[in-house]
């Protein structure tokens, strides 16, 4: 028998919406961009040929995502157009960001195909994880847990307030 002693337990009750909720049918972004509900979705801006969206399971509190609005799933299948918004609003993730959370660093990148680790492999988009200086605890490597340490709504409301002062600075 297994000594359990120096285990310990994480209460996470909002999973469980997760573990229970059937998979929806389609492409998770175009579902999203589809609707009016912007902030149940999480989505924090949309642009003529892209938007960006929170990720509902994220990597690191402020984890962002900016995704071409056409359902396709290769980078090089972008029009200059589409490329050239979708760097942009990259860009538009870290200034958000950087004003209202102050991450040391970002972790950018672009998971293209499933071997990759994409996880919607057919609509490509771009992930956008803020850093900070130990960020990685003992959770991750002990427990295989990632502690988020603000709830998803609450960070929301901040970001789209940092980008709405961000616009308005633009114009």
């Amino acid at each position: 028998m297994s000594d359990d002693s120096h285990r310990s337990v994480v209460w996470a009750p909002w999973r469980m919406q997760y573990i229970k909720e059937p998979r929806e049918d389609g492409c998770i972004f175009c579902n999203r961009i589809e609707r009016n509900d912007d902030r149940n979705d999480l989505i924090l801006f949309r642009g003529e040929h892209g938007f960006i969206i929170m990720n509902l399971y994220p990597y690191n509190n402020g984890h962002l995502m900016a995704a071409p609005n056409r359902h396709l799933g290769n980078i090089d299948d972008l029009t200059d157009d589409e490329s050239g918004e979708l760097f942009s609003l990259v860009q538009l993730s870290v200034r958000m960001l950087k004003n209202t959370m102050n991450p040391d660093g970002f972790n950018i990148g672009v998971n293209m195909g499933t071997v990759a680790g994409a996880g919607v492999a057919d609509h490509i988009h771009v992930h956008i994880v803020p850093r900070w200086m130990g960020d990685t605890n003992f959770m991750p490597v002990v427990g295989e847990v990632k502690v988020i340490s603000e709830h998803i709504l609450a960070t929301y409301d901040s970001l789209l307030n940092s980008l709405n002062s961000l616009l308005k600075e633009q114009s």
